[in-house]
């Protein structure tokens, strides 16, 4: 066997070129006669050139190892192993000496600098591991092997499949290896393409095609499908989160960019969001546990910051060799340093390239807890949520919003500096943000709740159910129950022209102390869906609205949301509202009508939501309520905001002797109740007995009255008929009586003065109506929701008046106060009121005998003819008592007939 030529002492182009052209023969040989010891010797050097690398010329070794490969993967063809020699460059050249070797090395490296370029001799390896897996793929494929994907390129077949459960190392040190690194995104990409639904519809490729039609840049993955396939890799994504989604997003890119391929001309990035994690932590129950942990969190937005610049991938200028270097990750709170130049090993600062630079949007948000989740007497907790990419403006200022994110630690110097020793501020990095307004009736509620739900909605009493259910351990004030019911169902928000008018409604409660006025609003915040509840004398205007405060990190002024915002979709209770100052309460004007808070302070002008209703209550003036007076001279506001509420509720405490016991008496049966040490099951069949009782009681009716619903029921119920329920005016609605009904209505209150009459209080008419009918559940609002809207509204307006004009307005619309109201309970209360005129007439002649100086025995018993009490029932339109006298409620009131006298006795 010939052997080759000697080699140059140092390569170049040319001499590389002379030295295959003069050896060619000898190289042909090598590749046909594999037997000869020369053979054997090259092959041995094949095996060991890496661990020899360093040691011979790094030019020279490539271009052996290129030719030793070529050799391995010859086969013999007799037809192509023949060479043209007039392609062969035959001619000699001689030796460069060393300074022009030198100039032209630096040429070349002044060129890979200016192009960006790295020494090849970086590149090599990974070139030719490149080129051997092609040929590999392209072999398999000759073979008819099934090792290649149409959509997202060849499949990684490189090595052999691996059992990924397997492994004794680390989680994060085994996926960051290169084999289980490739056999996750060979799982993934098959995922992504192959997986399909029951009916064989494939899913993920679908969400591409709708990905790229909306030019997207998050692919959403439900984790149920991960884990129904993959459940290994759905196991990981939430123990090492940062390396799993690192590969995820890689193959959703690889993937995205098979179907479309210009794609990338439009977004760098592909992000895969992952949705329906099974679990929500709550913000006051994260540990160190958590760290480093896929989590799913709920809560309120309380504050957002700008949209920022951060830095992705970091390219560098080299100021002693001007090599761009990089691009280099910018991890999420460490900062990218080099410590030499790999190609003039400079020391020192290297300035960002910001042309080559690529930044994404950073922006924060600090998520509080939700009002209804705080347990009570304690502070809400809240935390820092970083948003980048798209996720960015996913958010407000009091939105409910559900965050799937990873729980990171970043160390704190502030915090050190105070404390003295180590600490760590935690934040969670959002990988998905979903508004939970748009998706909470259908978590909260189960299929056999909506079927519970739907079931009560078919009883036609499940109206005055409701209303019995508001507040059941607070006597009477059916007026107050049936007011809060209705704001708690709300109307139905309408949009006209790029305006909007507000479906929610107002009520205002005004009465004597001990009327359980703040008990009415904690009962309301317990069984409203969202609800924030504050105080008068504790609110300022900025606590109840918006206001500006500095963030401690970006020193810049951001928006901080009141209770009104937070209380955005629900309802804002407020306590003590009369104790407010008059600048506070004129600053929720705006939020109380149009629901929306505009801002301009600090350089921020912006409008924030705050779409719900307001629930207040306040004091007299005086302390006590004085019917000789309005209710706009009761208390101390102003003319606009209270026309701003659609209902006003006056709560007075009346002496009167029937009332009384029969107060006294529900008061001592709850405390008998509260306090029974019978059995569980012996309780809980006595507190149906009495709960049956007590709702006649309240109620004034008689033995079949309707039982109340269970708190937790009726808060379902109410979040269900608020998330489904949307009812429309019928067609066929009267439309006239409305207008008869108005009209009358303003030409009363030009003679009585005591609440101006306007249109608001017309719009208030059809958002009663509307929540009358999601009471019932139904799609339009019918005649008898607006009966029963102007009723209410009636009963509001008459309490408002003085007492010498509150006589004249219950018999001018007794018609419409009258409506389905049980004949039973209107004869009882006209009876009540004839008993009250027989008692005040009885202790005038006990005084006046007493001044006469004549003794006079007192009376047990009050006597009230039956023909007055007929006189009296004749003027509402009643003409038949038989049924009255027999009902249950004429007997459990404590009264009896006498047939002698043909009166009606109740004892005292």
């Amino acid at each position: 066997m010939t052997t080759m030529g000697n080699k140059p002492r140092s390569w170049t182009r040319r001499s590389w070129t002379s030295w295959t052209s003069r050896n060619a023969r000898d190289i042909t040989l090598v590749k046909t006669n594999w037997t000869t010891m020369w053979t054997a010797k090259i092959w041995a050097r094949t095996q060991r050139c890496r661990a020899f690398k360093s040691r011979i010329s790094k030019n020279l070794d490539a271009k052996l190892v290129t030719i030793l490969l070529l050799c391995r993967d010859y086969r013999r063809m007799e037809t192509l192993d023949r060479y043209d020699t007039n392609m062969l460059d035959t001619r000699q050249y001689e030796d460069m000496d060393l300074d022009t070797r030198r100039a032209v090395e630096d040429e070349l490296n002044r060129r890979d600098a200016r192009e960006g370029r790295i020494a090849q001799v970086f590149q090599e390896d990974q070139e030719m591991e490149h080129d051997d897996a092609h040929r590999r793929r392209f072999r398999r494929r000759q073979e008819g092997e099934d090792g290649y994907d149409d959509v997202g390129g060849a499949a990684d077949h490189d090595e052999e499949p691996i059992n990924l459960e397997h492994f004794d190392v680390p989680l994060r040190e085994w996926i960051a290896t290169e084999r289980p690194r490739n056999e996750i995104k060979r799982r993934f990409r098959n995922f992504l393409n192959t997986f399909a639904d029951g009916k064989g519809r494939l899913v993920y490729h679908e969400k591409i095609v709708q990905l790229a039609q909306r030019n997207e840049q998050s692919l959403e993955i439900e984790i149920g499908d991960v884990i129904h396939s993959m459940s290994m890799v759905a196991a990981w994504l939430v123990e090492a989160p940062k390396d799993m989604l690192a590969i995820l997003d890689e193959v959703a890119k690889e993937v995205v960019l098979a179907l479309f391929p210009y794609y990338s001309t439009i977004h760098q990035q592909i992000y895969v969001r992952i949705l329906d994690l099974p679990g929500t932590e709550r913000l006051r129950d994260l540990r160190t546990a958590h760290l480093n942990f896929l989590i799913k969190v709920s809560g309120v937005v309380t504050r957002r910051t700008s949209v920022f610049p951060q830095l992705q991938l970091v390219k560098v200028n080299c100021p002693g060799c001007g090599a761009v270097l990089g691009p280099f990750t910018q991890q999420s709170q460490q900062e990218v340093k080099l410590n030499a130049c790999p190609e003039c090993q400079f020391r020192g600062n290297f300035p960002v390239n910001s042309e080559q630079t690529v930044y994404r949007n950073f922006q924060k948000i600090t998520l509080q807890e939700s009002p209804g989740s705080v347990p009570p007497g304690r502070v809400p907790r809240s935390k820092d949520v970083v948003l980048v990419g798209d996720l960015i403006d996913k958010a407000r200022p009091g939105d409910e919003i559900a965050v799937t994110g990873i729980y990171t630690n970043t160390p704190d110097p502030t915090l050190n500096l105070r404390d003295g020793f180590p600490v760590f501020r935690t934040v969670i990095e959002a990988n998905h943000v979903e508004r939970r307004a748009d998706v909470l009736g259908s978590q909260l509620l189960t299929a056999e709740d909506k079927k519970q739900i739907l079931r009560l909605a078919k009883q036609p009493d499940i109206a005055q159910r409701i209303i019995n259910s508001i507040a059941p351990s607070i006597y009477g004030h059916q007026q107050v129950k049936t007011a809060l019911a209705l704001a708690l169902f709300g109307g139905k928000p309408k949009f006209i022209k790029n305006s909007r008018v507000r479906g929610d409604l107002n009520v205002l409660m005004v009465g004597d102390p001990g009327t359980a006025k703040s008990q009415f609003l904690k009962f309301a915040k317990q069984t409203a869906p969202r609800a924030v509840y504050s105080t008068g004398k504790g609110a300022s205007a900025v606590g109840l609205t918006a206001g500006v405060s500095r963030d401690p990190f970006t020193k810049e002024w951001v928006l901080q949301g009141g209770a009104l915002v937070l209380a955005d979709k629900g309802v804002c209770l407020i306590d003590e509202f009369d104790k407010m100052n008059e600048q506070d309460r004129t600053s929720i004007h705006e939020a109380m009508e149009q629901q929306s808070i505009s801002v301009s302070k600090a350089g921020i002008v912006t409008s924030l939501q705050a779409r719900c209703s307001v629930i207040a209550a306040a004091n007299p003036i005086g302390g006590r309520y004085n019917a000789a007076r309005t209710f706009a001279e009761n208390v101390e506001l102003t003319d606009p905001i209270l026309q701003r509420f659609d209902l006003l509720c006056v709560l007075q405490d009346k002496v009167d002797p029937v009332d009384d016991e029969r107060l006294a008496d529900f008061v001592v049966s709850s405390h008998m109740r509260s306090n029974s040490k019978k059995s569980p099951e012996e309780q809980e069949g006595d507190e149906e007995e009495e709960l049956s009782a007590m709702t006649q009681s309240m109620q004034v009716g008689d033995a079949d009255a309707s039982m109340t619903l269970d708190q937790e029921l009726l808060r379902k119920y109410i979040l269900y008929a608020r998330t489904y329920v949307n009812p429309v005016l019928a067609s066929g609605l009267d439309t006239g009586k409305v207008e008869a009904f108005y009209a009358q209505l303003r030409r009363a209150s030009q003679h009585t003065g005591a609440v101006p009459v306007a249109v608001r209080h017309l719009e208030s008419l059809f958002r009663m109506a509307e929540a009358h009918a999601r009471m019932h559940l139904r799609d339009t609002v019918g005649d008898e929701d607006l009966a029963l809207a102007i009723r209410v509204l009636t009963e509001s307006l008459c309490d408002a008046q003085k007492f010498t004009f509150k006589r004249q307005w219950r018999r001018l619309f007794r018609p419409y106060l009258t409506y389905r109201q049980d004949n039973n309970v209107l004869l009882l209360h006209v009876l009540h009121e004839l008993f009250k005129s027989a008692h005040a007439y009885q202790q005038l002649r006990m005084q006046t005998n007493a001044q006469a100086g004549h003794r006079s025995h007192k009376e047990t018993t009050l006597t009230v003819l039956r023909d007055d009490l007929l006189s009296k029932a004749k003027s509402v339109g009643i003409y038949d008592l038989s049924e009255f006298y027999e009902s249950a409620a004429f007997t459990k009131a404590g009264f009896h007939i006498d047939e002698a006298t043909n009166s009606i006795i109740k004892d005292i």
